[in-house]
């Protein structure tokens, strides 16, 4: 659980960018896909002093910076959030329960970029980087 309290209601939003590839998408994906990819990428929402992020597992969540990915590639802030604590609880579990519940994960159609963009949107009224959620397609397309 967060150390946030059920009554705080405003957080700093800030979007954690991973690449799934340690570089070697960038090094690499010309020569496969005969294009160059800056990274696979893996978001995460932080808000209220947790990690929220998306798998197959359904929505996690942990300690800021806690995820087995290490440090972020990349740390893109979001915004500032002015939602109760509680709200955003109720919404992050209504997801968890719906559109994002375990066993809906899917790498090209359905994934954390996708959780991320919408928790962000929630939040903050701003999408993620546009490149981040095309990338599924843009590999797709190759």
């Amino acid at each position: 659980m967060s150390d946030a309290d059920l009554s705080d209601t405003s957080s700093e939003v800030v979007l954690y960018i991973y690449d799934m590839s340690k570089g070697m998408a960038k090094a690499f994906s010309a020569m496969f896909l005969g294009k160059e990819l800056p990274g696979i990428w893996h978001t995460s929402v932080i808000a209220y002093d947790r990690e929220y992020f998306f798998g197959a597992a359904g929505i996690e969540s942990c300690n800021t910076g806690g995820t087995t990915l290490g440090e972020p590639d990349q740390i893109y802030p979001l915004g500032k959030c002015q939602l109760p604590y509680s709200l955003f609880l109720e919404y992050l579990f209504s997801m968890g329960d719906s559109t994002f519940a375990p066993g809906t994960y899917n790498l090209f159609e359905h994934n954390c970029n996708n959780f991320s963009n919408e928790l962000s949107l929630f939040l903050t009224g701003r999408p993620i980087p546009q490149e981040i959620i095309d990338l599924p397609q843009e590999v797709l397309n190759t």
